[in-house]
């Protein structure tokens, strides 16, 4: 037993020599690797033991590079690790699609109010729910009003070219001797428009010219091909002048709404040709860009963007939300894709890979946004790599490596979360009153 302990002894001594021979830089603390301390013992912020960090380890490969200020390195095992990968910006055409959401709207031009001339009540409705598509003059309802019975009278006396009115079996009752051979024939336009106010329409009218008797009621009809959005009377209903009783519009031509952000706005301009999909139908329809509303929205602060689309078959509803595809004209310019931006709201920032292994974090300003890609405007110069995949991470790097030098006087929970204070609490002048 004493000669096997000499010989393990013995075999064991080089290879400790040999690890107490070699040259300790620094410990670390494994949690957070960025915290150095020239002495042994424990993390300050997690309280977990320091590892020796050795001069000849493979691992310093690139924490030896000399870093310019404000960068930090990451040797490229961990690089493989975390997936972090790199890219040099590409010069892409400023021609790009923009995508927005859009809302059908029936057109202003296209929408008709049926109202009531004068008062009245409703003795009879016919098919005219809300959603049923009704032709031109066809009979949705009849009316009965006072007042139609004296103007329609003296309407086809009028027409009739005698004096005196028009009883309802088209006898000549009441003379009024020379009344309407004075007036001629603005007499008959008079009586014409007296009766359009009191809701006639044009069939009715002319209906009455030819066949010579008195409507017993007055037929609310359709002033269009449509489809019926609002209905506001029903049989037996009493009604006062100006009553809404119908809104009809027609929908094969509809308008489509987005809504488009300032710095959009300056790239489409009026006449250019979108493509408008259903997002449940696989169908797509062309729209044409008339112009932007001049109002903004008060709560999003942005643009109204309308856009005209034919609409066969009616697939385009109101109020259906639709996915707009908008190809616009630009200048080019030099684009990264998206994950290669950190946007933290205030700034948007990319990684430019300065060498092998070495960071540096800077500042850029973006432009229009096109699928997958975003343009930088200022901040990236040509042929400079950023980091395009495992941003993140190579953020949250970044953010420790920043954290470590931060003055010492900071508390442990300083140094582990060094952003907190500033985003969440902002620092506020010092009360002169309290020393």
């Amino acid at each position: 037993m004493i000669v096997s302990y000499v010989v393990g002894r013995r075999h064991s001594d080089p290879a400790t020599e040999s690890a107490r021979s070699r040259r300790i830089l620094y410990w670390v603390d494994p949690m957070h690797p960025t915290y150095k301390s020239d002495h042994p013992g424990t993390a300050p912020d997690c309280g977990m033991r320091l590892e020796p960090v050795y001069a000849d380890s493979a691992s310093l490969s690139a924490a030896t590079v000399p870093v310019p200020a404000g960068a930090f390195a990451i040797d490229p095992a961990s690089q493989r690790l975390v997936g972090i990968r790199v890219a040099t910006p590409e010069k892409t055409s400023g021609t790009h699609t923009m995508r927005f959401l859009g809302r059908v709207a029936p057109e202003d031009t296209r929408t008709y109010l049926v109202n009531s001339g004068m008062d009245g009540f409703i003795r009879e409705t016919f098919n005219d729910s809300v959603g049923a598509f009704v032709k031109k003059d066809q009979k949705l309802a009849t009316s009965y009003v006072g007042e139609t019975l004296s103007v329609a009278s003296g309407y086809l006396a009028a027409t009739a070219g005698v004096q005196g009115a028009v009883g309802k079996d088209g006898s000549r009752t009441v003379p009024f001797p020379g009344a309407v051979s004075k007036q001629g024939v603005s007499s008959i336009q008079g009586y014409t428009d007296r009766l359009r106010n009191l809701g006639l329409s044009e069939a009715q009218i002319r209906q009455m010219a030819e066949s010579h008797t008195l409507p017993e009621t007055v037929d609310i009809v359709s002033p269009a091909d449509g489809f019926i959005l609002a209905r506001n009377i029903t049989a037996g209903q009493h009604f006062d002048r100006s009553t809404e009783f119908y809104r009809i519009a027609d929908l094969s031509q509809v308008w489509i709404v987005a809504d488009v952000f300032g710095g959009d706005a300056q790239n489409v301009q009026a006449g250019a040709v979108a493509r408008v999909t259903l997002p449940d139908q696989r169908g797509t329809f062309s729209a044409r860009v008339t112009n932007f509303l001049p109002q903004v929205a008060q709560q999003t602060r942005v643009l109204k963007l309308r856009l005209e689309a034919n609409n066969p078959g009616y697939a385009l509803r109101p109020d259906t939300f639709v996915d707009v595809e908008l190809p616009v004209g630009g200048p080019a310019g030099l684009t990264v894709p998206q994950d290669a931006v950190i946007d933290s709201g205030y700034e948007q920032r990319v990684f430019v890979e300065r060498s092998a292994g070495v960071f540096e974090p800077r500042s850029v300003q973006i432009g229009w946004r096109s699928g997958d890609r975003v343009e930088i405007v200022h901040g990236l110069a040509e042929g400079e790599r950023v980091v395009v995949e495992g941003t993140f991470l190579v953020d949250s790097e970044s953010r420790l490596r920043s954290s470590a030098q931060q003055p010492d006087n900071q508390t442990p929970s300083q140094r582990s979360h060094p952003k907190s204070s500033k985003l969440y609490l902002p620092e506020r002048p010092p009360n002169p009153s309290h020393a």
